[in-house]
């Protein structure tokens, strides 16, 4: 048997704090909490506790490389859980706090110890989890929820926006996780699907998780034990409704997420069994009476892959001339902001600023381009493959290592281990839009990946052969 534990710590920030981080937005600090930002953690281990496994997911927009360092070296550290053995994952919620250049000054004093405060948090729950971790029996099934659409439609002239595209390509499937205990109660759930957290967007002044918060929610009320959510490949994917700031709408979403995986969860027993008929009771009919024997114990398989793969890269200035134009973009910035309190004036020169903060996070981990090399995570918990890329993955690329894995189940989510910008199909570079046009990766890097990805799987379920 295997053996978890999970446990989460609160890290919403204070009220004030740099918010949202839209263009479109006229607030600056956030005006109150919808709802709590939380770290879940999950721990998983053989019964001797030679290989350890932890899951974090964090209510973040972005984890940087950076700061996937220093969380990762921090959790090693704190539990001795190798670095490669973690899963920092973060759900992407856009109605957090703004952890990048923005026109937003006012609570960006808040943001750096803000970040810095979660580490220690996050080492804290996982102790916390290991110390209350059970044997536990884990399965995997699925589902379907319509809240999500693909997000890049066109206009007649032939311009790419972020909207709704009924005609483009979407993945709908839940899957769930679910880890019980010898009795067959719940310790955890883990939810996975694909949609950006764009709900609550520039209209919207308060803290949320957006809809990934409500769906936990939803299956721990309904379940019981402790739900994580682990963000699928979304980067081209949205919700149908979005870009509101009526709290009701990403409630709903949740909601109905949180439902359909409540639904696929309590149908889950990990337990494999036989049916026996007892008896035959005469009762006006005769009724079968039936029992589900055990007959055998779920796979207890244990294993993880963190290795680099590279992939090809778009060709970029050199990083001192990137450097100097974010120097110069955010000089710019702050001197109209020290003349003006327009807001739309200041957003004027934020925008260029902004592009200029993700050229130059990208040359810090791309150089010149050309090429880099991208950890390709697989973790194996019994009969089931948790795949993650550091990346805001197409939904095609998701679906397609899905359908090649080797696992009974494949669980693949981006959005993880650090974040290295936007994935897209080779189709969609000719197509242009934003999520191409701020990618580092040149065409071919995504088919590229799936292939890696498989690669992964194949090897870890050939090592258990």
């Amino acid at each position: 048997m295997l053996v978890a534990g999970v446990a989460r710590a609160d890290i919403t920030p204070p009220i004030g704090i740099a918010h949202g981080g839209w263009g479109a937005q006229t607030h600056q600090g956030a005006e109150g909490v919808d709802m709590p930002l939380y770290c879940t953690v999950l721990y998983v281990s053989d019964e001797e506790g030679t290989v350890e496994l932890a899951f974090l997911d964090i209510d973040e927009g972005t984890v940087s490389v950076k700061r996937d360092r220093i969380l990762r070296e921090a959790v090693t550290a704190g539990t001795g859980i190798p670095e490669s053995n973690q899963r920092i994952a973060y759900t992407h919620t856009h109605s957090g706090p703004v952890t990048g250049v923005s026109w937003i000054v006012e609570g960006a004093e808040l943001v750096e110890p803000w970040l810095d405060s979660i580490p220690p948090k996050a080492v804290e729950a996982l102790k916390e989890a290991k110390a209350n971790a059970k044997k536990c029996r884990v399965s995997t099934a699925s589902g379907q929820c319509e809240i999500n659409v693909n997000r890049r439609p066109v206009t007649e002239d032939g311009t790419r926006y972020t909207g709704r595209d009924w005609d483009g390509f979407v993945d709908r499937e839940v899957l769930v996780t679910a880890f019980d205990d010898e009795d067959g109660e719940p310790i955890a759930t883990i939810v996975n699907y694909a949609c950006h957290p764009t709900i609550m967007a520039h209209e919207n002044r308060l803290i949320t998780p957006d809809y990934p918060g409500v769906t936990r929610k939803v299956v721990e009320d309904n379940v019981g034990g402790i739900c994580l959510f682990l963000q699928g490949a979304a980067g081209n994917i949205g919700p149908i409704d979005g870009f509101t700031g009526d709290l009701a709408v990403y409630r709903r979403a949740g909601h109905r997420l949180g439902l359909e995986a409540s639904r696929i969860r309590l149908g889950i027993d990990p337990v494999p069994r036989k049916e026996r008929l007892v008896k035959i009771e005469p009762s006006g009919a005769d009724l079968g009476i039936y029992v589900d024997d055990q007959s055998g114990e779920p796979d207890a398989s244990l294993s993880v892959t963190f290795e680099p793969v590279t992939l090809p890269a778009k060709e970029l200035p050199p990083p001192e001339e990137v450097r100097a134009n974010f120097d110069a973009a955010q000089q710019r910035l702050e001197e109209v902001r020290s003349r003006t309190d327009e807001v739309e004036e200041i957003k004027k020169v934020a925008f260029p600023a902004k592009r200029a903060y993700i050229a130059n996070n990208i040359a810090e981990v791309f150089g010149k381009g050309g090429s880099v090399q991208l950890p390709v995570q697989v973790m194996r918990i019994g009969n089931t493959a948790f795949v993650a890329l550091p990346v805001e993955a197409f939904a095609e690329i998701g679906v397609e290592v899905k359908k090649r894995s080797a696992a009974d189940w494949t669980v693949f989510g981006g959005y993880s281990n650090g974040y290295y910008g936007y994935m897209p199909m080779k189709y969609a570079y000719p197509e242009g839009g934003y999520e191409v046009t701020t990618s580092p990766f040149a065409p071919g890097a995504a088919e590229q990946a799936i292939e890696a990805c498989v690669q992964a799987i194949d090897a870890i379920w050939q090592k258990s052969l």
